[in-house]
């Protein structure tokens, strides 16, 4: 019967695969050791690009930055980078690492010496299994939107020697397989103005006419440049995610149990 099939070990080769895969996203082992080590990114090389950041990522932190900006309409250039007792989180790839991790404990605490009872018990684990890696693939895919008040208070505007300018903004995030920047330039709406104040909400990527309230000063975005670099490692975690689905998808089908 169904008992019998589990037992022979017909389905270990695919959970055997997706506990190497989860394996070797979550640590450094061969394949993907190059989350691990530094990596220098550049950001935006075009010459029309007014902004140009060279990122240095080793797993989940940016260890330094390096960021120019060309302020359009004068020919000033302005230069920050990380001071140097300073990192900064990517939440987004910790968390997804902190789900593949999870799905990791699932999958070993149902190691070769274990045997499934029924197909029922194999779907459950399942679905655990697929639900702890499509939250870890959203993390990637999707990044926080913030509010521009959250923005120009976050932790990441302390970061910079010289300290940013009470007109400049920045915002890293992940997106898919890129690593974003994104500077916004802000100029002070007058106390008398007469221009309609409509606070912008919560978004990943602001455009130029948002407005936003901070100290009692009222701001509105001027300018906003986003640069980007594909980032290898990130590109292959995806792939990953991608197959490990399918194959809980293949187990889940092979066993073929009806609801209930």
């Amino acid at each position: 019967g169904e008992t019998a099939v589990l037992k022979t070990g017909g389905n270990r080769s695919e959970l055997n695969s997706l506990h190497e895969a989860s394996r070797r996203f979550s640590m450094p082992t061969a394949g993907l050791e190059s989350q691990h080590k530094q990596e220098n990114f550049i950001l935006g090389s075009s010459t029309m690009d007014q902004v140009k950041g060279v990122l240095t990522l080793q797993g989940e932190a940016l260890t330094q930055a390096d960021i120019n900006l060309k302020i359009a309409k004068s020919s000033q250039a302005l230069h920050f980078q990380f001071r140097e007792d300073k990192q900064w989180k990517l939440q987004q790839i910790q968390d997804a690492r902190n789900h593949v991790n999870q799905a990791l404990q699932l999958l070993s605490s149902h190691d070769d010496s274990y045997h499934f009872k029924t197909g029922a018990e194999v779907n459950k684990l399942m679905d655990a299994v697929m639900l702890q890696l499509t939250r870890a693939r959203n993390r990637l895919t999707t990044p926080a939107s913030m509010t521009l008040p959250e923005l120009a208070t976050s932790g990441l505007m302390k970061m910079f020697t010289p300290p940013m300018p009470g007109d400049v903004m920045v915002n890293f995030y992940i997106n898919l397989s890129k690593l974003c920047l994104t500077v916004y330039q802000l100029h002070v709406l007058p106390p008398n103005t007469t221009k309609n104040f409509k606070p912008a909400g919560s978004s990943v990527l602001h455009n130029p006419g948002a407005m936003f309230e901070l100290n009692s000063n009222r701001f509105e975005v001027s300018h906003v440049h986003k640069v980007e670099s594909v980032v290898p490692w990130l590109n292959d975690t995806l792939v990953f995610f991608t197959i490990s689905l399918q194959l809980c998808q293949q187990l889940k089908d092979k066993v073929g149990v009806s609801p209930g």
